[in-house]
């Protein structure tokens, strides 16, 4: 990554991060310490993707420097461990996830990896200017993430 391009991720990252964290913030509860982490940790992946599938659909103008620096942050998120969110016992509490996570934790993770790779996938064609490839990672993208909801979490919030 050239030194520009590096500083302007680094600035959109610290930017988006200002913006998001009391949204993030909100999910905080220091008495069910997994479900906050998970929370924020989605509600910080909802933040970079909703832009991008926006613009995908028209729903707002397509910026090609946006989409990039949406897809880095996101790139970037899915490198935390999540998994750390799903310690046995968390699925009682604050929580959507549905308890197959706890009782099927393989294919879980598996959805989480898949999602990684279709956002590198995403990633590294963002900042190009074939829109229709683009738009099919980013499809690719909100697939592997409707494969993990249909599976692993309830529709209703319980708080």
């Amino acid at each position: 990554m050239n030194r520009p391009t590096a500083k302007l991720t680094l600035f959109s990252t610290a930017l988006a991060l200002a913006v998001i964290a009391p949204t993030t913030l909100s999910h905080f509860n220091d008495k069910e310490m997994p479900q906050s982490y998970r929370q924020s940790w989605f509600a910080l992946v909802a933040a970079n993707f909703g832009p991008m599938a926006a613009m995908v659909k028209g729903d707002m103008p397509y910026d090609a420097e946006r989409m990039q620096a949406s897809a880095d942050d996101l790139a970037t998120l899915l490198q935390l461990d999540i998994m750390r969110g799903f310690p046995e016992g968390s699925e009682k509490g604050t929580t959507r996830a549905k308890p197959g996570i706890w009782d099927n934790k393989a294919d879980f993770e598996q959805k989480m990896l898949d999602l990684q790779a279709a956002a590198n996938a995403l990633q590294a064609v963002a900042g190009g200017e074939d829109q229709k490839q683009v738009a099919a990672r980013v499809g690719d993208v909100g697939q592997t993430c409707k494969a993990c909801h249909d599976d692993y979490k309830s529709k209703d919030y319980l708080y």
